[in-house]
């Protein structure tokens, strides 16, 4: 298991809490090179970002905000928006005199998880993240001290989506798997991408787990001419007849009639429609460790 986490993971940790606690504590923490979490709670005109660190100042410079490729700088809003999140850093100074702050740095925590944790992954390799933000073409993730990976919306499953808050919330802890690494050089290695649908099972292992005859809450995916499309799971979904009464969005609960391995094809009837609430379809985890070396959805 890694000792790195998406940022606010360690924040009220008792260790992380103790050190805080008191000047002796955080000397501790910096001696021992240890990562500690606390909140940004201003960031001044030169861009450096202020903490208070159980009423010793903390400090942390524009160039200390965010490791970052060669000749790049922190964009601002990368730091602007750290103000009331947690940050990871590592202390690199604490002066002895009354008033004046210890010097923080993310970018020291960053590569840190990097050279011991990100650097050793292999394309395939399964981690966990926590998702940040979101874009039209995909969600970024915390992958370990605050360091952002990019999981595009096609890789999220293999039942479509038109935007990633359809399949996820900003927060959520979730599983993905190392999709490849780009030539930007952030480690030995580059930044990594992720993939997530490989985890979330093959076609029979999502249809192994209804039986005709059930009724089921899903939530349409598309809707054509021919008929409606209907996510059980993410891996899976049915078709059912044309219905005038529904559309992208919306919550149904179907009547499976029935399943077809041979085809792949699972075939529904619509018992009811409705708008807003939870989405009904939970995500199902069929690899939680190791390495996906290959997927095949219809193996």
């Amino acid at each position: 298991m890694t000792s790195f986490y998406p940022e606010g993971d360690l924040l009220f940790t008792e260790e992380n809490q103790t050190a805080l606690a008191t000047r002796e504590g955080l000397r501790s923490a910096m001696e021992e090179g240890r990562i500690l979490e606390a909140r940004a709670i201003l960031c001044d005109r030169s861009m450096a970002l202020h903490f208070d660190l159980g009423g010793v100042p903390g400090v942390m410079p524009r160039e200390e905000a965010a490791v970052t490729a060669p000749g790049e700088e922190t964009r601002d809003v990368a730091i602007i928006t750290r103000v009331g999140k947690p940050c990871a850093f590592l202390i690199l100074s604490l002066p002895e005199k009354e008033g004046e702050a210890a010097l923080l740095s993310r970018r020291a925590a960053q590569e840190r998880c990097l050279e011991a944790y990100l650097d050793g992954l292999e394309v395939g390799d399964v981690l966990p993240a926590r998702v940040t933000h979101f874009e039209p073409f995909g969600a970024f993730c915390d992958v370990g001290c605050g360091i952002p990976s990019l999981l595009s919306i096609d890789c999220m499953s293999v039942s479509r989506i038109s935007h990633p808050s359809d399949r996820f919330r900003v927060g959520e802890n979730i599983l993905a798997a190392v999709r490849a690494r780009d030539e930007v050089r952030l480690g030995k290695r580059g930044r990594i991408s992720l993939t997530h649908k490989e985890l979330l099972g093959t076609w029979r292992e999502n249809a192994a787990c209804f039986s005709p005859g059930e009724t089921v809450l899903g939530i349409v995916r598309s809707v054509e001419s021919y008929g409606v499309f209907v996510e059980l799971a993410p891996n899976l979904a049915g078709l059912a007849e044309s219905r005038d009464d529904v559309a992208v969005g919306d919550r149904v609960s179907v009547y499976i009639k029935s399943i077809l391995p041979e085809k792949r094809k699972v075939k529904l009837v619509i018992v009811d429609a409705y708008r807003g609430g939870e989405s009904p379809v939970k995500t199902r985890y069929f690899i939680r460790e190791g390495n996906v070396s290959s997927f095949r959805y219809d193996g």
